[in-house]
């Protein structure tokens, strides 16, 4: 089987969409924590443990779940992980309480700590080398189309219907997703597993490490808030169900945006550099957040976050990709890992800071973060311009 061999458009436009009932199923939480709180009789920041233990499942099962699987045939292996995220969500909008849904809310996750690294992996095996690239970020769109369509569908659904449909909407995109990488990708593609050298390797420099500490703290300011948006429009902005749904689309709308100028200026501003502008970016909101008193005001504040958002995670995947030779692939999936990890650090700590001071004090504590990324970012930036051929 060669690349020349399979329609990669086609097989393209299959993993964005398993990518996209992914990202939906990941954000669920976020988007239905109004309705599932209650519903569940239990409080926000209980509710958003969900959020926690499912990052916390993904976090360490990226890396482990890789080196278990790393022969499997991908086609296989990506439509199971869909099935089987489309069965948990399914036996999750069953649940009679909180108590029974972690567990499965756990196991379920488990699906995307497999596909969306296992993903990325599959495609670069199918396209050819003048492709691939655009290949891997065209099927990480949608993550951020998840973001556009899949939360405010899913907080619109769970204020009005409740959250037990928007989890049983995930599992239907799931199963159409499934049905849609089983038909376009080939059997046989078994990308070459990383080496317990590089694995090895990449751990034990200082430098990389950093780099990917930057994803986990980045994502630690931002989830120590955002686990908690959902709550917080409808109490401290008084927005209706409506109201609620259309902050997130206008979040993810933004992100989009940003990935797309990403997109236009990384080759010529630099991948560090835009890490660095849209960290400082997120930071701007959580600076200004304290100012947004109504709905309206919370559209401007929301702007230069949702900028930020996806394409710093984007410019961070560039940045590793980029600059680390050929530990890249050991560090791109710890990198998947530091994304999960950094919501459970964020949605932990925020449920705890919102049980013991309330709201206010959610957005400095995120900043903090942010600060502590940027920090770190940019000392970063600063050692391999020092030492360009010594951090390899």
């Amino acid at each position: 089987m060669t690349a020349a061999a399979v329609d990669v458009d086609r097989a393209s436009r299959a993993l964005l969409a398993g990518n996209f009932a992914i990202g939906c199923g990941v954000m669920v939480t976020a988007g239905a924590l109004n309705d599932l709180s209650q519903s569940l009789q239990v409080s926000a920041a209980v509710g958003g443990q969900l959020i926690t233990a499912a990052a916390v499942a993904m976090g360490v099962g990226a890396p482990l779940l890789a080196a278990a699987m790393g022969r499997w045939d991908r086609r296989r292996l990506l439509t199971l992980a869909l099935l089987w995220f489309a069965v948990g969500h399914a036996l999750s909008a069953l649940m009679p309480s909180f108590g029974t849904l972690l567990p499965v809310r756990v196991i379920t996750m488990l699906a995307a700590a497999v596909f969306t690294p296992q993903a990325a992996a599959a495609i670069s095996v199918l396209a050819p080398p003048q492709r691939r690239g655009r290949a891997i970020t065209f099927i990480f769109l949608g993550w951020s189309l998840a973001s556009v369509l899949g939360m405010p569908a899913h907080s619109y659904v769970a204020e009005t219907l409740g959250w037990r449909w928007a989890f049983a909407l995930v599992a239907v995109l799931s199963i159409a997703a499934a049905w849609g990488v089983w038909r376009a990708l080939p059997g046989g593609v078994r990308p070459a597993p990383m080496s317990l050298r590089h694995w090895g390797a990449a751990l034990s420099n200082p430098l990389f490490m950093a780099m990917v500490a930057v994803t986990a703290l980045s994502g630690a300011g931002q989830f120590t808030l955002f686990s908690y948006f959902a709550p917080y429009y409808r109490q401290e902005l008084g927005a209706s169900a409506g109201g609620v749904s259309f902050l997130f689309l206008w979040f993810g709308a933004f992100g989009l945006l940003g990935n797309l100028l990403l997109s236009r200026s990384i080759d010529r501003w630099g991948a560090a550099r835009c890490v660095n502008f849209t960290l400082a970016l997120m930071a701007l909101s959580l600076a200004a957040w304290p100012l947004a008193s109504s709905v309206t005001v919370m559209t401007l504040v929301l702007v230069p976050w949702a900028l930020g958002c996806f394409a710093s995670n984007s410019a961070q995947q560039a940045r590793l990709s980029g600059s680390t030779g050929a530990f890249a692939p050991a560090l791109l999936a710890l990198n998947t890992s530091a994304i999960y990890l950094g919501q459970a650090v964020g949605a932990g700590s925020g449920g705890v800071l919102l049980t013991a001071g309330g709201y206010p004090a959610l957005s400095w504590a995120a900043l903090a973060w942010m600060a502590l990324a940027i920090a770190v970012s940019v000392w970063v930036g600063r050692r391999m311009r020092a030492a360009p051929s010594g951090h390899g």
